[in-house]
């Protein structure tokens, strides 16, 4: 049952503009001419409604409101000035843009606000995201009922809207109990777990027949709300049930008296999923498939977050003395000072038209900023396999470097042959200086397991001194026959090779051993477990595959 995904786009606008109270919202995933038409045609409907868009970056007061300095100064009084939030209370939309990058606690703020009163407002959530990990806060995901990937869109030929006058939705019969059985077991079958997306669901089938002037729920509608509601929260793909037997297969002895069955074509069940499923993209059913509908936590783009008092995104102001390089935030503070002015004047008894502001109204600006994100390359360049390898590992540092002006991510690498480690690109974003770098490297000899673990720990205490974050990969099969001091033996390399690998762990140093033995063996698992990383086998990986696996292996919030 294939699907028009500009038809589902402009449905699922049209039914939100119908019921946004029932529906909460819409997530449009992708950009384009596309989403900026549907926003226009959301406009159009909903004309008279309260529309504010989200700006980047947007602080506590404008958000929920706070004190009017300018005004609380001529009245001699505080004045409070609304928020957004309050803006489009009673019926309003909510325009947030990169609604992927959202911090959490805005979105709770705007979730919370969402749950006060009978009527709130609606959310349009803009989601630019790329992978399946970058997704807008769940907190407003849960609350959005409609969703439509954008990206799959190529033609701007808006079909019509329906020749049948809409109704109101209190027109619209309920939803009888063998549909509302039909919409749990979809939800079911898609590992939808979410007594919200089940309401949702509903209210998207009343608001279907209602677009098309119909007053009761058809099958029509169940598959609408499969596509719109289901679909895009499935977190798995259903079990295949057994095929039943033909019709024409003799009955068993027990049933020899029942009458014959008539068949009247699937089940309305299966059509509403075979609905769900048309509308998941099949790159996304083969990721349910494979991962089970897991998804990584870890965000996009850089290093891991963490506070600074100079620079990144603007953060919510506290209380504070802008010293150390902090700085004042003058706007916070004067919110601060002003509801007490009167009461300051009336203590001084003298009439005064400044304002008085006192330590304990002082703010300072607080910003979250993302440190880069270096990953180091390790790489076994010993034996006969070594060009194989730099090959692979050559491959992988152009493919993550490709990525590193968007992800601020730099990469480095570290070649260990004969009787050291060499460090032969330090870390840099640039992929010209990279290829130039590796155009010519060098293989064979002894295997100094040692130096390669300390040249790569070495460098990424390096990194984090710096402000930034280490990521080790070590290409290695884990056999090692050169000690630390450079001389061959075989007993002495393994147990200064362990030693590295604990001085790894106790460092807290994120790392991956890639074994790239043609048979894995315990010498690299071992050397995995010494050094507290990940160890993973890839014995004919590739530079793609490896690149897929050293993204897939970083830590939780230090995604490249």
């Amino acid at each position: 049952m294939p699907t028009d995904p500009l038809a589902d786009a402009l449905l699922a606008v049209r039914l939100f503009a119908l019921a946004p109270r029932q529906l909460g919202g819409i997530t449009l995933r992708g950009g384009g001419p596309v989403r900026d038409l549907l926003i226009e045609e959301l406009r159009t409907l909903m004309a008279g409604r309260t529309i504010r868009r989200l700006p980047a970056n947007v602080d506590d007061e404008r958000l929920q409101g706070g004190i009017d300095i300018a005004a609380s100064l001529t009245a001699g009084q505080s004045v409070r000035q609304a928020g957004l939030l309050d803006e489009v209370q009673g019926g309003g939309i909510l325009i947030v843009p990169m609604a992927e990058r959202l911090r959490d606690a805005v979105a709770g703020k705007i979730a919370q606000a969402m749950e006060s009163g009978s009527e709130t407002f609606g959310l349009i959530l803009l989601d630019d995201g790329i992978g399946p990990d970058e997704r807008p806060p769940e907190s407003l995901l849960e609350r959005t009922a409609l969703a439509v990937d954008l990206s799959a869109i190529d033609t701007l030929d808006f079909p019509a809207a329906p020749a049948e006058q809409p109704l109101s939705l209190q027109a619209v019969a309920s939803a009888d109990d063998g549909q509302l059985d039909t919409i749990a077991a979809t939800a079911l079958a898609l590992g939808v777990h979410s007594a919200r997306a089940l309401l949702f669901a509903h209210a998207a089938t009343r608001a279907n027949a209602a677009l098309h002037g119909r007053g009761h729920v058809g099958d029509e509608d169940l598959q609408a709300a499969a596509r719109l509601v289901l679909a895009p929260r499935a977190t798995q793909i259903p079990q295949v049930e057994p095929e039943a037997p033909p019709a024409d297969e003799a009955p068993s002895p027990g049933n020899s008296d029942a009458p014959e069955q008539q068949t009247s074509g699937p089940p309305p069940e299966d059509l509403v999923l075979e609905a769900a499923l048309a509308a998941i993209p099949p790159d996304v059913l083969a990721l349910l498939a494979d991962q089970k509908g897991r998804r990584n936590a870890g965000g996009s783009g850089g290093g891991r977050k963490a506070q600074s008092r100079l620079r990144g995104k603007p953060l919510g102001a506290r209380p504070g003395t802008p010293r150390g390089g902090a700085r004042l935030a003058l706007v916070d503070t004067l919110r601060s000072a002003v509801p007490w002015q009167a009461l300051r004047r009336r203590e001084l008894s003298t009439p005064r038209e400044d304002v008085l502001v006192r330590k304990s109204d002082l703010r300072i600006r607080r910003f979250e900023e993302r440190s880069a994100a270096v990953t180091i390359f390790a790489v076994d360049a010993s034996g006969s396999a070594a060009m194989a390898r730099l090959a692979e590992a050559k491959g992988a540092v152009e493919l993550l470097l490709a990525q590193a002006y968007v992800t601020r991510s730099e990469v480095a690498l570290i070649a260990f042959r004969g009787e050291g480690a060499e460090l032969l690109l330090p870390p840099t974003r640039s992929l010209t200086r990279a290829r130039r770098a590796l155009a010519g490297l060098p293989g064979g000899g002894g295997t100094p397991l040692a130096a390669g673990l300390h040249a790569a720990r070495h460098l990424g205490e390096s990194v984090a001194a710096r402000g930034s974050t280490p990521f080790l990969v070590f290409l290695t099969d884990g056999s090692a026959n050169i000690g630390a001091d450079g001389f061959p033996g075989r007993a002495q390399a393994r147990a200064d090779a362990e030693k590295a690998a604990r001085a790894i762990a106790a460092s807290g140093l994120a790392a991956v051993v890639v074994d790239i033995a043609p048979r894995p063996r315990p010498d690299a698992r071992d050397l995995a477990a010494a050094m507290a990383a990940r160890y993973l086998p890839l014995p004919m990986a590739d530079a793609r595959a490896l690149s897929a696996a050293v993204d897939a292996a970083r830590p939780k919030g230090m995604a490249a």
